[in-house]
């Protein structure tokens, strides 16, 4: 349920308001066809002028995943959350079938991102397409953490909805989002800056997204963490907010039956790949 605070709206709350009922109306018309598939079911061609896929980061089969339809739709952009434009501009004329070469020269090591080997099939089925790096400096998101979003964002904050404090009810379950996902570890005074910096992050990742369609023409697949594909609070709701008359399609990617229905236009199910507990770290001192 939305609340509307009980003192009047400024003029950012207000736009963003009726932006977000519009972008839910819209969403849960669109969810009604929601469904999961398997790889073959999505269509020949790419179904939105921008398509989000998401994954988990370590698990090789959603980078093959990936891979194949990047290679069935041959988009003109192609996006990267893992990446800054000064490591795509680094990696510009090297031959991208060439793992050890694309690996060296996108200084893969220093990202703290898994194993260049499994992302490789992305980039060696990417063909003529143009890479975007769309990373947000990390300098940048920890500003974000203290300064909000729309202060680091800068330009264009209140296009993509930045400006606008979210619900209490929103707020809420971002933070508690954010608490799950950390393994129910971080201090309580650290969820509202890991919100913003999410924010941050979305829509960051989306203003990147209409740079790639503005320039190539399109259709342009955006390569990103499966929370970032969410229709609601992620970079399809910022380019929800920032451009609605472009097309936007988003598919996730998941490790066995989610317990609720994913927000995506279309998601995939994989097995669950062996992994160390990811809470371990936490309970180191």
């Amino acid at each position: 349920v939305l609340k509307f605070p009980r003192e009047p709206c400024n003029t950012y709350e207000m736009k963003f308001m009726l932006s977000l009922f519009s972008t839910l109306a819209t969403t849960y018309a669109a969810m009604l066809h929601a469904q999961p598939v398997a790889l073959a079911e999505l269509p020949a061609t790419a179904p939105a002028q921008i398509v989000i896929i998401g994954e988990i980061h370590d698990n090789p089969v959603h980078h093959l995943n990936q891979a194949a339809l990047v290679a069935r739709w041959s988009p003109a952009a192609l996006v990267f959350e893992m990446l800054t434009p000064a490591q795509i501009a680094a990696a510009d004329g090297i031959n991208r079938q060439d793992q050890q070469a694309m690996e060296s020269a996108l200084s893969w090591d220093s990202t703290g991102w898994p194993s260049y080997q499994i992302y490789h099939p992305i980039f060696a089925a990417s063909g003529a397409a143009r890479l975007f790096g769309a990373a947000v400096d990390r300098s940048a998101v920890r500003r974000a953490m203290t300064d909000g979003a729309a202060a680091v964002f800068g330009l264009d904050a209140d296009r993509f909805g930045l400006e606008a404090s979210l619900t209490q009810v929103e707020q809420n379950a971002r933070e508690a989002d954010q608490m799950t996902a950390h393994c129910d570890a971080l201090p309580l005074e650290l969820l509202p800056g890991m919100v913003e910096a999410q924010r941050l992050r979305d829509a960051s990742f989306a203003q990147t997204a209409l740079t790639a369609l503005r320039e190539t023409g399109g259709p342009v697949v955006v390569i990103t963490g499966s929370g970032h594909a969410d229709v609601l609070r992620g970079i399809p709701a910022a380019l929800t907010l920032a451009a609605p008359e472009v097309s936007t399609f988003s598919i996730g990617q998941t490790e066995g039956d989610p317990e609720i229905t994913p927000l995506f236009d279309r998601w995939i199910v994989t097995d669950t790949i062996p992994r160390e507990d990811p809470c371990a770290a936490f309970a180191k001192p």
